[in-house]
């Protein structure tokens, strides 16, 4: 359905850039924080810094006259591309992936002996791939007990031979590839070129091929560049926010229609939020203006190098407020006048083409907002801004049909099992079985999700990690009203998309096609409960209660924790981990139903998946719900999962649920569960 939509453009040589380009972001962006904190050391410590302090800037000796290790330099040899690795490895292959990555790193910082962003991010990623090939070579051939043995030794071992790889093999590459990229620099410099990169690097932002040029290559030799000068130019090349406020001032004096209203809207989210993208439908919808953000990129590139100017640190997002916080301290004068200039000259040709070519604007925006998602890849977190839209709520607008949803809780094993499951189902009865349904925790989402599920305590945690997808907060997991809202979500946006052009599924598309491996990470989330094998002893007899003895929530907290540490599935802190799990998220699930388990961070107190199921006849206080059933959750990968699916279709069922409640022996309980351990 979907996937036939996208597949396509997946082909194109401009997708295949701005995946490669999106995943070398993947490596920087979540470590701008430890960027901005060099760059806030550099800036401060240095010799020629604001406040220059010898033990922290690394410059000068001690009083035995050895030099000064300092802050600066340990950080951007170590560790920087330490951090970019070992977020490349994971982004592979999960924490595992992401030591390896870091080991193998270490050969080529040792190697080349100069800041290694490049290394790091071929190394990372190389580690993180290499490991989960060799683990899947021996996968299910372990014998028991030996599980941690050899997982310990085989990342050793091979993290110990890709240091070796990067040492001899990896680091020499890299420094030639560095020397030779740092000498084209140099010479655009000396001879006046520079300004001419931005032919090539604003329309590379309109059509999201900029993370490839800027920390594919950029920043790397930005950084070099500013360890050995105290700030580079290259930081600006793309960041300058100067070229597109010039574009959307333009549209504010000269614009029509719906694009006049919203530019003093996007202005403020470009500028002082540093979101570029807000722009790009306003050059969709008059390609011309191209030249009015290159001139723009030209004037300020110019102005950069005339006054000798630069960044200490990357500034991301492109905020003025980061460029700013990042300009080096001898070159605010020439920041500040690179960025007027260049919205200055941007607008005057802006304006100019606006005046001069016939246009509707008001009808285009729309239509080029859709464009630049298509482009994208992805639904855009802040087009609502251009085009005025919502859905149900959420933060990311639908530009093409659901393909993929994702019902997230703390730990992504017991609540958000459940809820997928009752609401897979809803969408199945709909006549929607290709829909993706799955459960995650949510330590493991990503901005793949068309639409993401989460209880409402949960909601402000998840939208971080998944910006662009439509946010649906619910209260009650087993018969929430909202689920019938994304059913019809589900069938407006499906229906629109079968007649949409084959761009504007990319995105749902690209999630139903890639999310499997991701969603799931650690915990099995991407599996199926209706499909997922459920191993024999599971559920128990011995762990079904028909009159459990507590009398409030947590003692029933502590005697379905009891029966899964008498089945040896847990140990003593998990059962402590269920307590703050339901400190800090009910795990009440509607349906007189409570599903407590522990926090994600308690998986490794899990040595097997287990359940137990406990009646409370007389019910008890859960928050104040009445809850009369019980099902302690302990899970490892997918295995818990059709058991989980199997009580939630019995406690969707009202007549179902009166079975239950009138059960007078085990048997009758798991028969009611439909014989899952079968």
């Amino acid at each position: 359905m979907a996937t036939e939509t996208v597949a396509k453009p997946k082909t194109s040589a401009r997708v295949h850039v701005q995946r490669f380009g999106t995943f070398l972001s993947g490596m920087i962006m979540p470590n701008i924080g430890a960027f901005i904190a060099w760059g806030i050391i550099t800036a401060l410590f240095i010799e020629k810094g604001w406040i220059p302090v010898p033990q922290l800037g690394g410059f000068g000796t001690n009083a035995e006259g050895v030099p000064n290790t300092g802050l600066v330099g340990p950080m951007i040899t170590y560790l920087l591309p330490l951090l970019i690795a070992y977020t490349g490895g994971k982004m592979v292959y999960d924490v595992r992936g992401g030591v390896v990555g870091a080991i193998g790193t270490m050969g080529v910082i040792v190697g080349a002996g100069i800041p290694m962003f490049i290394g790091a991010m071929i190394m990372g990623p190389l580690g993180g791939w290499t490991m989960k090939k060799i683990d899947a070579i021996w996968d299910g051939k372990i014998r028991p007990g030996f599980e941690m043995l050899v997982n310990n030794f085989s990342a050793g071992i091979w993290g110990a031979l890709l240091a070796m790889l990067g040492f001899y093999g990896i680091s020499p590459l890299v420094q030639a590839f560095s020397t030779a990229a740092g000498n084209v620099v140099q010479f655009l410099v000396n001879n006046g070129l520079l300004p001419l990169t931005s032919i090539f690097i604003e329309p590379a932002k309109v059509l999201f091929l900029n993370n490839a040029i800027n920390h594919g290559v950029l920043t790397p030799l930005g950084i070099q560049q500013s360890l050995d000068q105290g700030k580079s130019i290259l930081f600006l090349l793309e960041a300058n926010p100067g070229p597109g406020l010039g574009i959307l001032l333009a549209y504010m004096f000269f614009g029509r229609g719906a694009a006049k209203a919203s530019a003093p809207g996007a202005a403020l989210i470009h500028f002082f939020g540093g979101i570029h993208e807000i722009y790009f439908p306003y050059v969709l919808m008059r390609p011309l203006l191209i030249l009015a953000a290159i001139a723009g990129g030209m004037t300020g590139i110019a102005t950069l190098a005339v006054t000798n100017s630069g960044l200490v640190a990357p500034a991301a997002p492109g905020s003025i407020i980061a460029v700013i916080a990042q300009t080096s301290r001898d070159s605010y004068l020439g920041v500040i006048l690179s960025v007027l200039l260049a919205a200055t000259v941007s607008f005057l040709v802006a304006s100019l083409i606006l005046r001069t070519t016939r246009h509707s604007d008001e009808t285009d925006l729309g239509d080029a907002t859709a464009k630049m998602e298509a482009m994208k890849g992805k639904k855009s977190s802040v087009s609502s801004v251009l085009t005025g839209a919502g859905a149900g709520g959420g933060v990311g607008v639908l530009t093409g049909p659901i393909s993929n949803i994702v019902f997230a809780c703390d730990a992504g094993m017991g609540s958000s099992a459940m809820g997928a499951s009752v609401l897979r189902n809803k969408i199945k009865a709909a006549g929607f079985p290709d829909v993706k349904v799955t459960n995650a925790s949510i330590a493991n989402l990503n901005d793949t999700y068309d639409v993401v599920v989460t209880h409402q305590d949960l909601t402000e945690r998840a939208k971080p990690a998944t910006a662009s997808a439509v946010h649906v907060s619910v209260d009650n997991f087993m018969n929430s009203p909202r689920y019938d809202e994304i059913v019809e979500m589900v069938q407006r946006s499906n229906a629109e998309g079968a007649e949409a052009p084959a761009e504007a599924g990319t995105s749902a598309g690209a999630a139903a096609a890639g999310t499997s491996a991701t969603a799931g990470t650690g915990d099995g989330a991407d599996a199926s409960p209706e499909t997922a094998a459920a191993p024999s002893d599971i559920l128990v007899p011995e762990s079904v209660v028909l009159t459990g003895s507590a009398s409030t929530r947590d003692g029933a907290i502590d005697e379905a924790g009891q029966l899964l540490l008498a089945r040896g599935a847990v140990d003593e802190d998990y059962i402590r981990a269920m307590h703050e799990r339901e400190e800090s998220v009910s795990t009440y699930m509607g349906s007189f139903l409570a599903i407590p388990h522990g926090t994600n961070a308690a998986k490794d107190h899990i040595r097997k998946s287990a359940v137990s199921v406990i009646r409370y006849p007389d019910g008890i206080d859960w928050n104040g719900k009445q809850v009369k059933f019980v099902v302690g959750v302990a899970g490892v990968n997918n295995e818990h999962l059709h058991i989980l699916s199997s009580i939630a279709k019995v406690f969707t069922n009202k007549a179902q649920v009166a079975q239950l409640e009138a059960a007078t022996s085990v048997d009758e309980v798991l028969d009611l569960f439909g014989k899952v351990n079968a």
